[in-house]
């Protein structure tokens, strides 16, 4: 694994930012641009690309550490020239506050099973017996199983509703004084219909009796011998 590598996958694991990966530079006392964490993050086939040093790695972890633990009073301890595996793995274990038993259950929920006395030889120097150099396939899957721990999902976007509309109304809405087809139902009258109502609820007050409907009544016609029967 190449520095640049693990410099974006710890990037992604905790999301952070531009702002942030600056941020953590500057809390070991080293200045970085945008640009030059543009340039880290970017593909090897990218022309941009600039490969990040040994010495920048260590001071960006150096910067984790602070982040995460509290920087130390004096004077920040000086980056590695030369970083190895097995520093990468000690600086995230003292940032990260992990134990032995921790990192052996971390890879192992990637399926990589590791003894305690293996771990701890990656954490000796190197001039004594039992040390052991910590590989790629060991880092990956490392990284990978800080990955499914500590994964921090960015929060959702909110979409901004301009000011003076509803919750209702979507934001390009425009508002429309005439009637839609769907209004027009509601009411439910047609031409024919409201001429109908309009004769059967309007009483003319100039009407003559000629104009009302004469009654139907029944007379009942009797002849005179019949009433005095």
């Amino acid at each position: 694994m190449t520095n640049n590598d693990i410099l974006r996958r710890l990037r992604y694991t905790f999301n952070f930012n531009d702002n942030k990966m600056m941020a953590l530079f500057a809390l070991a006392d080293h200045q970085v641009t945008r640009e030059q964490i543009s340039s880290w993050l970017k593909k090897e086939d990218d022309e941009a690309y600039v490969n990040c040093t040994d010495t920048q790695l260590a001071i960006f972890l150096n910067g984790f550490i602070n982040d995460k633990r509290g920087k130390k009073d004096g004077s920040q301890h000086p980056p590695e020239k030369r970083i190895t595996n097995n520093i990468i793995l000690t600086k995230l274990k003292i940032a990260l506050n992990l134990k032995a038993k921790d990192i052996i259950a971390l890879l192992d929920s990637v399926d990589l099973r590791i003894g305690k006395a293996e771990l701890s030889a990656f954490s000796r120097k190197p001039d004594h017996k039992h040390y052991r150099v910590c590989k790629d396939q060991i880092i990956r899957n490392f990284l990978q199983a800080l990955q499914e721990k500590y994964r921090v999902e960015p929060a959702p976007k909110v979409k901004q509703v301009k000011e003076g509309a509803s919750s209702d109304q979507k934001p390009n809405q425009k508002f429309s004084n005439k009637p839609d087809h769907k209004s027009k139902k509601s009411f439910g009258a047609s031409k024919t219909d409201n001429k109908s109502s309009v004769k059967t609820m309007y009483v003319n007050p100039n009407a003559t009796v000629k104009d009302k409907p004469e009654p139907t009544r029944k007379v009942l016609k009797l002849k005179p011998e019949d009433i005095w029967k």
